[in-house]
């Protein structure tokens, strides 16, 4: 997937590690701490940029992230819909025995772990120490006779009779390398780390993407066969969630991924909407109904019961901004523009439509509820408008001439879970500052 803005993954302290077998039995409950990539704590933080330097970034990458879900049906070359030099989040964890740290991006939207592996042919420039499949005890290659091998999507046979992946990204970068089985460790936390042994990954040892720096490879959460969520799958009970910490908040605070017991969203407040099965599988498709802005509904297609499209928006928490088809776009900020009443400006970027000028922080606009079918999800000014110069704010919504992504920006303070048994997703508010 190109581009991203916003989160990197988690620092774990190890304590001790809990093995599969004692995780299924008591019910695996783990959290791992979410690092926005433009945090002070993140390896990706640039100290040199502005705050508002940081979100027109996001924007730009939200922008051209669009391309890469929503393939032209005349592309003949199998692609991952992941760029991964725009990632917006960074996830460690741990391979191999004895356990190896590296870093990944997190993508909701990838369907494969993969990483940069020794000897490596031709690899870009990795910053952090590089996973050296040798000296692990745990590794093995899959033989190209393996049932794996045949149900992951554009794999090869190498002469030595070894199952080789290959990954294609929108830009025509790409890993290829061995498709194995290794065990993987994730730490959380509250101090414990839980192994998941024979998890299949991608040790890439020739790899022409054109990120750099500490991250390793990509680790894959959507929903394909061999992605990291549908690895973890009974152990985890299907279930994972998040709560992002608003980008702009100053905060020690850092944004959570739980899995298993741990990830239930539950109490008063929540809504649930159904995930929507389509190809390609590993997105996660919803239908959005409508959006409502004061006493305006302002409809997302046609009806259902007039044949509306099912599964017409992925939700993406890599993704900045939300995209919304051009029409249904201007519709949309016609709607919110008559209920605000401040003076409109330019956006200096020449980015964003919807551009006021704000004498202060605390300014207040209109609730915007995403009308998803089953769930109603309010959207507060926190997420909905964001600052990209001083007293200048933006509608954090733009135009796509492909398709339509929920973005991470609207699913701040949200508690989201994913129950890929009962196949929904469930919002909550939350002030994720406080969990």
């Amino acid at each position: 997937m190109n581009t991203r803005s916003f989160f990197t993954f988690l620092f774990f302290f190890i304590c001790f590690t809990i093995s599969l077998s004692h995780a299924l039995n008591n019910g695996l409950s783990l959290s791992v701490e979410l690092l926005h990539r433009d945090s002070s704590k993140s390896p990706l933080y640039q100290p040199t940029q502005t705050k508002y330097q940081r979100v027109a970034n996001a924007a730009r990458r939200s922008v051209n992230r669009i391309h890469h879900f929503y393939k032209s049906p005349l592309t003949k070359t199998p692609e991952s819909t992941l760029i991964p030099d725009k990632g917006e989040y960074l996830m460690t964890y741990s391979v191999g025995t004895p356990p190896f740290k590296v870093y990944g991006i997190a993508d909701t939207g990838s369907d494969i772990v993969w990483l940069q592996c020794k000897p490596c042919q031709q690899c870009y420039n990795q910053t952090s120490p590089m996973f050296d499949p040798s000296k692990s005890s745990s590794y093995q290659k899959i033989p190209c006779e393996a049932n794996t091998c045949q149900y992951v999507r554009d794999t090869s046979c190498s002469e030595q009779d070894s199952c080789q992946y290959t990954i294609e990204y929108g830009d025509r970068s790409r890993s290829q390398g061995d498709l194995s089985v290794e065990t993987l460790t994730l730490e959380s936390t509250i101090g414990h780390s839980v192994s998941f042994p024979k998890t299949v990954i991608g040790c890439g040892t020739q790899n022409t993407v054109s990120f750099e720096g500490p991250s390793s490879g990509i680790v894959g959460l959507g929903g394909g066969p061999v992605s990291l969520t549908t690895q973890l799958g009974s152990a985890i009970g299907g279930k994972f969630s998040y709560c992002l910490v608003p980008l702009l908040v100053e905060s020690n605070t850092t944004s959570k991924l739980n899995f298993g017991d741990a990830a239930m969203v539950s109490g008063d407040g929540v809504v649930s909407t159904p995930i929507v099965k389509k190809d390609p599988e590993v997105f996660y498709y919803l239908t959005l109904e409508a959006f409502t802005v004061g006493n305006k509904r302002v409809k997302f297609g046609g009806s259902l019961e007039d044949g509306g499209d099912e599964g017409n928006i992925i939700i993406d928490s890599g993704t900045t901004l939300t995209l919304l088809p051009s029409d249904i776009y201007s519709n949309l900020e016609s709607a919110v523009a008559e209920l605000i009443d401040l003076e409109r400006v330019q956006d200096p970027n020449n980015m964003f439509s919807l551009c006021y000028s704000v004498t202060s922080s605390e300014y207040d606009f209109p609730i915007i509820t995403a009308n998803f079918k089953g769930a109603d999800v309010k959207l507060h000014s926190i997420s909905t408008f964001v600052p990209i110069a001083d007293g200048i704010v933006c509608f954090a919504f733009t135009s796509s001439e492909i398709g339509a992504i929920f973005g991470n920006l609207a699913q701040q303070n949200l508690l989201v879970g994913y129950d890929l048994v009962k196949n929904h997703v469930s919002f909550k508010h939350t002030d994720c500052t406080k969990l």
